[in-house]
Protein backbone atom coordinates (compact mmCIF):
# COMPACT_ATOMS: atom_id res chain seq x y z
CA UNK A 1 0.00 0.00 0.00
CA UNK A 2 2.86 2.70 1.19
CA UNK A 3 5.69 0.58 -0.56
CA UNK A 4 6.10 2.66 -3.69
CA UNK A 5 6.20 6.03 -1.72
CA UNK A 6 8.33 4.52 1.38
CA UNK A 7 10.56 3.62 -1.56
CA UNK A 8 10.26 7.07 -3.13
CA UNK A 9 11.08 8.79 0.11
CA UNK A 10 13.86 6.77 1.03
CA UNK A 11 15.33 7.15 -2.03
CA UNK A 12 15.48 10.37 -1.95
CA UNK A 13 16.69 10.95 1.65
CA UNK A 14 20.00 8.37 0.60
CA UNK A 15 20.51 10.48 -2.45
CA UNK A 16 20.47 13.79 -0.70
CA UNK A 17 22.78 12.20 2.27
CA UNK A 18 24.90 10.67 -0.26
CA UNK A 19 25.55 13.92 -2.23
CA UNK A 20 25.97 16.21 0.90
CA UNK A 21 28.39 13.69 2.18
CA UNK A 22 30.82 13.47 -0.89
CA UNK A 23 30.38 17.04 -1.18
CA UNK A 24 31.14 18.11 2.44
CA UNK A 25 33.84 15.56 2.76
CA UNK A 26 35.74 16.04 0.00
CA UNK A 27 38.74 16.33 -0.69
CA UNK A 28 40.08 14.96 2.46
CA UNK A 29 37.77 11.90 3.11
CA UNK A 30 35.15 9.47 1.44
CA UNK A 31 32.09 7.73 2.88
CA UNK A 32 33.63 4.93 2.76
CA UNK A 33 36.94 6.31 4.96
CA UNK A 34 35.05 7.73 7.08
CA UNK A 35 33.34 3.87 7.99
CA UNK A 36 36.57 2.59 8.10
CA UNK A 37 37.37 5.32 10.86
CA UNK A 38 34.50 5.21 12.83
CA UNK A 39 35.07 1.27 13.47
CA UNK A 40 39.06 2.31 13.58
CA UNK A 41 38.41 5.33 16.16
CA UNK A 42 36.88 3.44 19.85
CA UNK A 43 39.36 0.85 18.90
CA UNK A 44 42.74 2.20 18.75
CA UNK A 45 44.00 -0.58 16.09
CA UNK A 46 42.27 -3.45 13.83
CA UNK A 47 43.37 -6.00 11.92
CA UNK A 48 42.33 -5.69 8.22
CA UNK A 49 40.00 -8.63 8.07
CA UNK A 50 37.90 -6.82 10.98
CA UNK A 51 36.74 -4.27 8.91
CA UNK A 52 35.00 -7.04 6.38
CA UNK A 53 31.52 -7.67 8.51
CA UNK A 54 31.03 -4.33 8.90
CA UNK A 55 31.75 -2.67 4.85
CA UNK A 56 29.68 -5.21 3.14
CA UNK A 57 32.76 -5.63 0.93
CA UNK A 58 35.56 -7.91 -0.59
CA UNK A 59 39.52 -8.07 1.48
CA UNK A 60 41.17 -6.41 -1.91
CA UNK A 61 38.53 -3.79 -1.93
CA UNK A 62 39.82 -3.46 2.16
CA UNK A 63 42.84 -3.06 1.41
CA UNK A 64 42.54 -0.92 -1.75
CA UNK A 65 40.98 1.48 0.63
CA UNK A 66 43.54 0.93 3.42
CA UNK A 67 46.31 1.95 0.94
CA UNK A 68 44.31 4.83 -0.13
CA UNK A 69 43.95 5.86 3.64
CA UNK A 70 47.70 5.55 4.25
CA UNK A 71 48.94 7.48 1.48
CA UNK A 72 46.58 10.25 2.52
CA UNK A 73 47.77 10.08 6.38
CA UNK A 74 44.56 9.04 7.70
CA UNK A 75 45.83 5.25 9.00
CA UNK A 76 49.04 3.76 9.36
CA UNK A 77 49.53 0.23 9.09
CA UNK A 78 52.42 -2.00 11.50
CA UNK A 79 53.20 -5.83 11.84
CA UNK A 80 52.36 -7.42 15.00
CA UNK A 81 55.93 -7.62 17.09
CA UNK A 82 55.26 -11.03 17.72
CA UNK A 83 53.93 -12.37 14.95
CA UNK A 84 54.85 -10.53 11.37
CA UNK A 85 51.60 -11.97 9.86
CA UNK A 86 49.48 -10.01 11.41
CA UNK A 87 48.98 -6.72 10.90
CA UNK A 88 47.79 -3.77 12.34
CA UNK A 89 45.60 -0.69 11.33
CA UNK A 90 45.37 2.36 13.63
CA UNK A 91 44.30 5.78 13.03
CA UNK A 92 46.88 8.68 13.12
CA UNK A 93 45.80 12.12 14.39
CA UNK A 94 44.89 13.42 11.21
CA UNK A 95 42.28 9.95 10.78
CA UNK A 96 41.07 11.12 14.08
CA UNK A 97 40.22 14.54 13.39
CA UNK A 98 38.47 13.65 9.72
CA UNK A 99 36.43 10.88 12.00
CA UNK A 100 35.14 14.27 14.03
CA UNK A 101 34.58 16.36 11.35
CA UNK A 102 32.78 13.33 9.25
CA UNK A 103 30.76 12.79 11.65
CA UNK A 104 29.62 16.34 12.59
CA UNK A 105 29.21 17.08 9.06
CA UNK A 106 25.89 13.73 8.73
CA UNK A 107 25.05 14.55 12.18
CA UNK A 108 24.00 18.75 11.03
CA UNK A 109 22.49 17.50 8.07
CA UNK A 110 20.59 14.88 9.72
CA UNK A 111 19.33 17.21 12.30
CA UNK A 112 18.55 19.56 9.59
CA UNK A 113 15.92 16.88 7.92
CA UNK A 114 14.81 15.34 11.83
CA UNK A 115 14.67 19.12 13.21
CA UNK A 116 11.32 19.47 10.61
CA UNK A 117 9.49 17.47 12.99
CA UNK A 118 9.10 17.77 17.02
CA UNK A 119 10.87 15.50 19.30
CA UNK A 120 8.02 13.02 19.90
CA UNK A 121 8.01 12.54 16.38
CA UNK A 122 11.50 12.03 15.97
CA UNK A 123 11.51 9.78 18.84
CA UNK A 124 8.50 8.16 16.99
CA UNK A 125 10.73 7.58 13.39
CA UNK A 126 13.24 6.39 14.82
CA UNK A 127 11.73 3.55 16.66
CA UNK A 128 9.45 2.84 13.06
CA UNK A 129 12.75 2.40 11.45
CA UNK A 130 14.01 0.49 13.57
CA UNK A 131 11.17 -1.78 13.23
CA UNK A 132 11.28 -1.90 9.88
CA UNK A 133 14.94 -2.88 10.02
CA UNK A 134 14.46 -5.63 12.31
CA UNK A 135 17.08 -4.14 15.03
Amino acid sequence: MYTQEFGKLWSKMSRDLKTHMETELSPALTEGQLAVLELLVPETRMKPSDFLPHLSTTPAAVTTLLDRMEKAGLIIRVRDEKDRRIVWVSATVKGVEECQRGTEVRKQFLDSYLNRISSHNQQLLVYLLGKVANL
